[in-house]
């Protein structure tokens, strides 16, 4: 080979002489194989290299007067990693290593690892020693670290570096690495980065992360630098149900009622029709409920449906489920995991003062072609990551489409028969590392949903969301995200019964989101968090279209809707000793409803209705109608009373000013939103919370036992009778009341082992007041009542038992007390008319709720090369064939006023699910 054989040549020749010789040379946007062609061409030099080495596109620029060849050389390679040596006329290049042109005696001696069977020491040895060691399969993997300096070497070198999933790329927060040589064990951050000092020297490092493997690699620092590290998950991983990955998180962090969940950790708990759903998996914690079976909203600690915010990366799902509630509107399989907050709302989430449902999404992968999906009796999806360019950039690709007609025909009622009801919804996801330190994503999302309850009635609608981001790091320290979203929600309802009567009606809200959010680790003690967002949103509240020239209907129009919230805010995390932590934050939002529109001034002291009207003002387009300021208080201590038990504190504020408008018990995907204006003020809501929890160490069992308390003014309900749709002056139909909600919550988990899961308890209640000192805006006498979703008894059992790595048995049982109903309790006649008289408003309650599920796992055996991993589940939802009302509603019969119960699932409902990986 030419460089061996130059080599030697260098080390058989009697001297080494340095060349004098001064040339002139201009470089001019060249790269670096340019540059020595360029020298070749012009100089007697000739260069030995591997084409590998210089293979960087960085170009040079520089015009050299007079210089030596050796200066020549040091100004084209100072900003990398290649060193040099000169032999009369020959360059030899070589990579990070230095080349010497004397062996030391030290290097000759006996006891050297090539001398050690006292072979005599000749050139044609020391080559033949040195590329055996160079082609093993030890240095194959070795990471060289910094470029070799032929100066005194320093003392330590900082090398720092990022460690992520093999697979998809994502970073590994909290990884133990070590090196046993130097006795050194460091965990990465947040966001998966590290950084430690060594000498000079080669080490092993070993990295372990709970779900992945331990994994070594060999590296060899010469100077500072960065090193990249990938791990793989740990496939045995993927039975086991644990909601919380790190084991002592729980303990360590200052958060209150926070929850995490990873799809892949859900997968066993048996759902209604097969389908993963962390929603659904989410209902089955302590604190958050839904009102029922077909239920699309969900209430976290006695908030609203319309409280409760959903991002998916950071933008915003304004309806987060399809099929009347049945399935969340997110192709499960593209999501990685959610963090759900219903207390210690960290600062840069505002908006909503009931929770946070932050879904983050997963990154392709670069390396190759993967995917996977799953085949049930409703729903069929799949998900695929097709790398761009290898090692940089990647596309997610999902989409679900559901065939669930069938279903319907299923149920016992004539109407619901002869109706139909699909949805689809499709996902985009593109990452690109722009440089070690940058990356951007760019996300595309679009679901769709379509029911009819009859034959002549249509009713559609869909959530759209674009987002696009770029996240710097600085350094190990300190990372920054900026980015802006786009969503929009719309519904039409479509009826086509006769000309005369037949419409279209629309709907539409859009969102704009701007933001951006810092952080910045100060001293190890201080972890910072800073930035700013801005929202625009544009409602247009709905318009009522005639399909018919003939029509006896006429076109209506309400006046469009415009806000800009806007919020600066910034926390820190700091750490006082080794007992106590606390984060303190505060957020400014301050909200502009903006023209052009119309709004109406009440007389003082009435009621506000069309009679108290004194005053009608016109605004323009971006004209400011009203301005309201708020400032949020985001409080977390904790306070470590030993090593497995912690007593944790928290206070959060937050303003809403976006509400939702229905008169119905559950959230509807017809339901609308509305602005705080001129006269609906934005919603305050404020939280204390105190927990102890505790992990049993040397065990997989975790409890917690969290107590909150909570108040709320200026939210909306509605006025008896209200007329919510297509009115223009809203105010004249809803009340401002306020809410209080207490509780307490309990949670034991067992994290791992062959039977694991997790028991949750809550006692709770919500209740409402609607008081005013006019009768017409007053509700149940201006007393306290239990609010539609007020449940004080709330049990889920969650239990996963394995057989063997491959099977498994899971189950859930669910308890909850029946929620409030308002009831007919007698008639009365008035102006020769029959009319009904209705208890106070959510006097009674409907009948308990349980319900038992089971489900049979199967996994595909865990050979590494295989085509696909599969996962079959056979599940039976309501196995007890339990007949749980999900509403009462009366009737008129023969003068008397009979009752009925509305039943969804009432009996056992089996399904079998097949999911594959590959």
């Amino acid at each position: 080979m030419k460089l061996k054989f130059i080599l030697l040549l260098l080390f058989c020749s009697c001297s080494i002489f340095s060349q004098e010789e001064k040339i002139k040379i201009e470089f001019n946007d060249l790269t670096i194989q340019q540059c020595i062609q360029e020298i070749e061409s012009k100089t007697n030099y000739f260069f030995y290299f591997k084409n590998e080495w210089i293979s960087s596109n960085n170009k040079i620029k520089i015009a050299i007067e007079s210089a030596t060849i050796d200066e020549v050389l040091t100004s084209i390679f100072k900003e990398t990693d290649i060193n040099f040596l000169i032999s009369g006329k020959k360059v030899i290049l070589s990579k990070n290593n230095v080349i010497h042109n004397k062996v030391s005696s030290s290097f000759l001696n006996k006891e050297n690892e090539i001398n050690k069977n006292n072979e005599e020491v000749t050139p044609e040895l020391f080559f033949a020693k040195n590329n055996v060691a160079e082609n093993s399969e030890e240095n194959k993997s070795l990471k060289i670290i910094g470029k070799e300096s032929k100066e005194k070497k320093g003392t330590l070198y900082e090398i720092n570096g990022l460690v992520s999933n093999k697979i998809s790329g994502e970073p590994i927060a909290n990884a133990v690495i070590r090196i046993p040589q130097k006795n050194i064990v460091i965990t990465t951050d947040n966001n998966g980065f590290y950084k430690v000092k060594l000498p000079y020297g080669k080490y092993s490092v070993e990295i372990v992360s709970m779900g992945y493997k331990k994994t070594r690699h060999n590296i060899m620092v010469f100077n500072n630098g960065i090193v990249d590290f990938t791990i793989n998950e740990s496939i045995t991983e993927l039975n086991e149900i644990i909601v919380e990955a790190k084991s002592d998180k729980n303990i360590k962090n200052t958060t209150t009622g926070v929850t995490s969940f990873n799809m892949e950790e859900v997968k066993n708990v048996p759902m209604v029709l097969g389908e993963r759903d962390i929603l659904k998996v989410a209902t089955t914690l302590p604190g958050i409920k839904t009102t029922g079976e077909g239920s699309s909203g969900v209430n976290v600690r006695g908030g609203k449906e319309d409280q409760n915010l959903f991002l998916l990366d950071n933008a915003t799902i304004y309806n987060p489920t399809h099929f009347f509630g049945f399935f969340s509107s997110i192709n499960p399989y593209v999501i990685n995991n959610a963090e759900i907050y219903k207390a210690s709302i960290p600062v840069e989430f505002g908006g909503r003062i009931a929770s946070v449902f932050d879904i983050q999404t997963k990154k392709g992968n670069t390396e190759k072609i993967t995917g996977e999906g799953g085949i049930g009796p409703v729903t069929s999806n799949i998900t695929l990551s097709i790398p761009i360019v290898k090692n940089k950039s990647s596309l997610l690709v999902g989409g679900r489409a559901t065939y669930s007609d069938w279903v319907l025909k299923l149920v016992d009622n004539e109407k619901i028969k002869n109706s139909g009801a699909s949805f689809y919804d499709l996902f985009l996801k593109y990452n690109h590392k722009i440089t070690q330190k940058t990356d951007i994503e760019a996300i595309a999302y679009y679901s769709d949903d379509k029911f009819n309850l009859s034959i002549d009635s249509t009713y559609n609608y869909s959530n759209r969301v674009l987002g696009f981001k770029i996240k710097h790091y600085f350094n190990e320290n300190s990372n920054a995200d900026l980015g802006i979203t786009n969503s929009e929600y719309k519904f039409n309802i479509g009826y086509n019964g006769n000309n005369l009567n037949s419409f279209d009606f629309d709907y539409k809200v859009n969102e704009t989101k701007l933001f951006f959010k810092g952080s910045y680790n100060l001293k190890k003690k201080h972890k910072i968090s800073y930035g700013i967002n801005s929202t625009l949103y544009n409602i247009n509240p709905g318009t009522f279209q005639p399909n018919d020239e003939n029509s006896i209907l006429a076109y209506k129009s309400v006046n469009k809707e415009k806000g800009l919230e806007n919020a600066v805010f910034l926390s820190n995390n700091f750490t006082l000793n080794d007992k106590l932590s606390l984060t303190a934050g505060l957020r400014f939002s301050n909200f502009l409803a903006l023209g052009e529109g119309t709004q109406r001034q009440y007389n003082d002291n009435a009621p506000i209705n069309d009679e108290n009207v004194n005053n009608v003002i016109e605004y323009k387009n971006n004209e400011t109608i009203k301005t309201y300021n708020g400032l949020e208080y985001r409080l977390a201590l904790r306070y470590l009373l030993n090593e497995t038990l912690s007593l944790k504190m928290s206070y959060d504020t937050n303003y809403q000013y976006l509400h939702k408008l229905s008169t119905n018990t559950t959230q509807s995907p017809t339901d609308t939103w509305k602005l705080s204006d001129l006269n609906i003020k934005p919603t305050f809501g404020q939280q204390a919370t105190i927990g102890l929890y505790k992990n049993f160490k040397g065990t997989p069992y975790e409890v917690s036992l969290e107590t909150y308390y909570k108040k709320s003014s200026n939210f909306l309900d509605y006025k008896t009778g209200a007329e919510l749709i297509l009115n223009d002056y809203i105010e004249t139909e809803v009340i401002q009341g306020e809410g209080k909600a207490y509780g307490i919550e309990f949670l034991l988990k067992k994290t791992s082992g062959r039977l694991n899961g997790w028991l949750g308890y809550t006692y709770s209640r919500t209740l409402v007041k609607l008081d005013s000192q006019f009768p017409e805006e007053v509700v149940n006498n201006g007393k306290y009542f239990p609010a539609n979703f007020d449940k004080p008894h709330d049990l889920s059992l969650i239990l996963n038992y394995k057989f063997t790595k491959r099977y498994s048995i899971s189950s859930n049982f669910i308890y909850q007390t029946g929620r409030p109903i308002t009831y007919p309790i007698g008639s009365y006649e008035y102006g020769g008319a029959q009319y009904t008289l209705y208890s106070d408003r959510n006097q009674f309650r409907i009948p308990d709720y349980y319900r038992l599920d089971i489900g049979f796992n199967i996994e595909g055996n865990h050979k590494i090369k295989k085509l696909a991993h599969s996962f079959w589940n056979i599940s039976i939802y309501n196995v007890l064939g339990r007949n749980n009302p999900y509403s009462i509603y009366f009737v008129t019969e023969d003068g008397k006023i009979k009752g009925y119960k509305t039943t969804i699932f009432s009996i056992p409902v089996p399904t079998i699910t097949y999911n594959f990986k590959f």
